[in-house]
C-alpha cells in the first residue's frame, strides 16, 4: 500500500511529533511562569528538538518549566532515533507486516540483513541507552564534584546534556549554552565523545562490531571506509582551522592558556559537526571561521546516525567522482570496491537539493531582513544541517524567518533520505533506450 512507503511515512511521523510537541510546549505548564508560549516559538522548539538542531528563539534555561524541559528531551530522544528507524518502528507498533518496500529501503539505510531488520528498533535503542547513560554518568559526577551541585541537579544536567549531545541535539540547560565549560575538558570531552558517537552512524557500528571488522580496516565496506575516514580527516581540519583563526582572537578563545586553547579547539571542530552546542560566543568569531563551519556544517555526520547534513560518506564518494573524472578513470573505485551510478546519482540529488533550499531560505530572510548575508548564511546553512549553532541571530528573527528556517530545519533531517528513499523504492527499468547524446560541460 501506498502509505506504507517509507518517503511519505517519515515526514507524516516526525510531523505529527512536532505538532503534538509544538502543542504541549505553548501550553502554561510548559512555561516557567505558568503563561502561555506564543505559537510560532513553542513550535520552533518542537521542529528544532524533534529535528535535533538546537536553534532556540527562547532561552531553554530561564523559559521552560521542568515539564516543558522533559518535553524537549522526549522530542529529541524521539529525533535522535532516525528516519528510517523510526519508520520501521511505526510499522511494528501498529502490528502491521512489513511491506517489502519498507523492508529494503530500511535495510539500506541501516546495512543490516534482511532478517535483522525487525530487531533493529531493539538494536539501536540498546545501542543508544548504554552511550547515553556512561556520558551521564561522567558528566554527573563532574558537575558534583567541580560545580557543587547537589546530587539531583547533577543528575538532571548530566542525563540532559548526555541525550542532547549524542542526539546531536545541542540544547543546553545554561543561558549562555556550554560557554562556561569552555576549558573544562571533563564536560567538553564527554560531550564531544558523545556527538561523534552518535554522529557516526549505527551501520557503521553494526558492520564493525557484529562483524568483527573493527581491526580489519581492509575487509571494512565503502560506506564504513568513507564514514570513519572522512569524520577523522574532518574532525582534524576543523581543529586546526578553529585553533589557528581563533588563535589570538580575545573574544573567543585568546585569552585562555594552552590546554584552554586545546580543548576549545576540540568543540570547535566536534560541535559544528551538526551538534549545536557552543563553547564560544559565534557572533564573535572571525569571518573565516564562520566560512569554515559553512563547509563542516554542510557536511555533517555518518548516515543513519543523529547527525544532520549531506552526511561525509555523501561528500567524500563525490570527492571520489571528481578524483576519477579529474584522472580519467572510466569507473570511481573506492579501495577494492566500484560505486554503482545510481549511488553518485542519489548523492547529486541531495547535495544539489541542499543548495537550492539553503539558497531559497537564505533570499526570503534577507530580503525580509536588513541582516548580513554572512550571519544569515551561516543561520540557514546551521538550520539544514540540523547543527543548530547561532551568531545569536536567530532570537532576533521576525515571524517569516521563524518560518523559513523551520522549514529548513525539517527538511534537512527528513528530505535528504526521503528523497532517497523515494528514488530506491520507484527505481523504474525502463525497456526504452533513447540515442545517447553528450551536451557541453564546463
Amino acid at each position: 500500500m501506498k502509505a506504507r512507503n517509507p518517503a511519505r511515512m517519515v515526514p507524516v511521523a516526525f510531523g505529527t511529533a512536532i505538532g503534538v510537541g509544538g502543542l504541549l510546549l505553548m501550553l502554561p505548564f510548559s512555561h516557567a511562569e505558568g503563561r502561555s508560549t506564543p505559537p510560532v516559538d513553542a513550535l520552533f522548539t518542537a521542529v528544532s528538538a524533534t529535528c535535533v538542531t538546537g536553534l532556540v528563539t527562547l532561552d531553554t534555561a530561564t523559559h521552560w518549566s521542568t515539564v516543558g524541559k522533559v518535553i524537549i528531551l522526549v522530542l529529541i530522544q524521539i529525533g535522535g532515533f532516525g528516519i528510517m528507524t523510526l519508520t520501521t518502528m511505526i510499522a511494528l507498533l501498529l502490528g502491521r507486516r512489513l511491506s517489502l518496500a519498507t523492508v529494503t529501503s530500511t535495510q539500506s539505510e541501516s546495512r543490516a540483513r534482511l532478517g535483522d531488520v525487525r530487531h533493529l528498533p531493539q538494536k539501536i535503542a540498546l545501542a543508544v541507552i548504554l552511550s547515553e547513560v556512561v556520558i551521564a554518568v561522567v558528566l554527573t559526577l563532574r558537575f558534583r564534584a567541580a560545580y557543587d551541585d547537589d546530587w539531583a541537579s547533577a543528575a538532571w544536567h548530566g542525563l540532559f546534556h548526555a541525550i542532547s549531545a549524542f542526539n546531536n541535539a545541542g540544547f543546553a540547560l545554561y543561558s549562555d549554552n556550554v560557554m562556561g565549560f569552555v576549558a573544562d575538558a571533563w564536560i567538553i570531552f564527554p560531550l564531544c565523545a558523545a556527538v561523534i558517537a552518535g554522529g557516526i552512524g549505527f551501520p557503521v557500528y553494526f558492520e564493525l562490531i557484529r562483524q568483527r571488522k573493527l581491526f580489519r580496516p581492509h575487509d571494512w565496506s565503502v560506506h564504513a571506509r568513507l564514514t570513519v575516514a572522512g569524520t577523522l580527516i574532518l574532525l582534524l581540519f576543523g581543529f586546526l582551522a578553529f585553533a589557528i583563526v581563533e588563535w589570538r582572537n580575545h573574544a573567543t578563545i585568546g585569552p585562555l592558556d594552552l590546554w584552554g586553547k586545546i580543548v576549545a579547539s576540540t568543540a570547535g571542530s566536534v560541535f559544528p559537526r551538526t551538534a549545536g552546542f557552543n563553547s564560544v560566543d559565534y557572533g564573535a568569531v572571525r569571518p573565516e571561521t564562520l566560512l569554515v563551519h559553512y563547509a563542516l556544517m554542510f557536511i555533517g555526520g555518518g548516515s543513519a546516525g543523529t547527525a544532520g547534513g549531506i552526511k561525509v560518506g555523501t561528500f567524500f564518494l563525490l570527492a571520489y567522482v571528481i578524483w576519477s573524472e579529474v584522472t580519467g578513470e572510466p569507473q570511481v573505485r573506492i579501495g577494492h570496491r566500484t560505486v554503482g551510478t545510481q549511488t553518485i546519482r542519489q548523492g547529486l540529488t541531495v547535495v544539489l537539493l541542499a543548495i537550492g533550499l539553503i539558497a531559497l531560505g537564505t533570499i526570503i530572510i534577507l530580503s525580509a531582513t536588513h541582516f548580513r548575508l554572512d550571519v544569515v548564511l551561516f543561520e540557514c546553512i546551521s538550520a539544514f544541517g540540523t547543527v543548530g549553532l547561532s551568531a545569536n541571530l536567530t532570537p532576533l528573527m521576525p515571524p517569516i524567518g521563524k518560518v523559513v528556517l523551520m522549514v529548513l530545519m525539517f527538511c534537512g533531517r527528513v528530505g535528504p533520505i526521503t528523497v532517497v528513499a523515494a528514488m530506491t523504492v520507484h527505481r523504474r527499468q525502463s525497456r526504452i533506450h533513447m540515442p545517447e547524446e553528450r551536451p557541453l560541460v564546463g
